[in-house]
């Protein structure tokens, strides 16, 4: 009789004992305190790549005037509970207050450190799905809120424009190419954002949903005068705030640039840097407040300082606690 072929090796079966140590194994991997010190991590990194930055900005602030230093760092923490005030206002129910400016803060530090918007956005929806809000609303929320800043910035530059037509001289700055490349882009950008809704019918469809959302919290927000005060006003308060801060940074250090025009600076520049996908605006924002502030007319040198020691005190020295922060926020179950 021909022989038997031999069998091959039976594995052995994936107990569910062993299944269930394995997932106890994970389960045991520190995983939110992880998370709690990954903030602070990359605070370091972030440091020691612009350590030379984060040094000339520091030492600028020996030589300045230390009460205007000191209502810069009181309008920087103004300008998160008008953050605060905002947020707010974009939804029906009431947030807790001491949470909500802590978000507000922790928020801060994630937005210098991932592109521009994303982190802090992430953070806040983060806190307002743990508030109860379903994420479809936590998004319109977001949106509103951006919508009511946006406007609010763009009408605070365009009334000082009017008031101050002749503050800023760009000509000389820049090449005469330069506006009709912008508009172009910013046209042709448009253009493929309305088509793609257009076209491709599940996105058309999630637009819809979003906006029809967003409409009807919008409408009901109005409808309660205490929301519609607090979006509004802590929209229109923000950007004041951080002009003013510029403002008194200049004053500490003497910039011979009239206060208004320092203020139709910032606000210019923040505007020409919001559509740059930079971490926090940092690149961005420095050079469009550099070209801004020398376009109102001070020395680039100057300028150059100004936007240093008001980085520092407005991004650079709140940044370590900004991620503390956070941290514990992750670590509470609060984002």
């Amino acid at each position: 009789m021909p022989e038997a072929m031999p069998r091959p090796a039976e594995q052995p079966l994936d107990r569910p004992a062993e299944r269930t140590e394995r997932r106890s194994r994970y389960r045991r991997l520190p995983l939110r305190q992880i998370l709690c010190l990954l903030p602070l991590l990359v605070v370091a990194v972030w440091v020691v790549q612009h350590r030379s930055l984060i040094g000339s900005g520091a030492r600028q602030m020996f030589t300045a005037n230390p009460y205007w230093l000191l209502t810069a760092v009181a309008t920087t923490g103004l300008g998160w509970v008008a953050v605060s005030f905002a947020r707010q206002g974009t939804v029906l129910e009431r947030l807790p207050a001491r949470r909500l400016f802590a978000t507000q803060f922790a928020a801060g530090a994630a937005n210098h450190l991932l592109p521009s918007g994303i982190g802090a956005s992430a953070v806040n929806i983060r806190f307002m799905t743990g508030c109860g809000l379903p994420p479809a609303r936590s998004s319109a929320a977001l949106a509103l809120y951006f919508l009511a800043e946006a406007t609010a910035r763009v009408g605070l530059l365009l009334v000082l424009l009017v008031a101050f037509p002749e503050a800023l001289r760009l000509g000389p700055l820049l090449p005469e190419s330069v506006s009709g490349t912008v508009v172009a882009g910013v046209v042709a950008a448009a253009g493929v954002l309305v088509a793609g809704v257009a076209l491709i019918r599940p996105v058309r469809r999630l637009v819809m949903t979003f906006l029809r959302t967003a409409l009807a919290d919008a409408r009901s927000l109005h409808m309660r005068p205490s929301r519609a005060l607090a979006l509004w006003g802590g929209s229109l308060a923000f950007p004041l705030l951080q002009a003013t801060g510029l403002v008194a940074v200049a004053l500490a250090l003497e910039l011979e640039v009239r206060p208004a025009h320092v203020m139709l600076a910032y606000l210019a520049a923040t505007a020409v840097a919001a559509v740059v996908p930079a971490p926090g605006g940092i690149g961005s924002v420095d050079a469009a407040l550099v070209i801004a502030l020398v376009a109102a007319g001070a020395p680039v040198e100057s300028a150059t300082s100004t936007v240093l020691a008001y980085r520092f005190i407005t991004v650079w020295l709140p940044l370590i606690p900004g991620a503390l922060v956070l941290g514990g926020l992750v670590r509470w179950k609060i984002v």
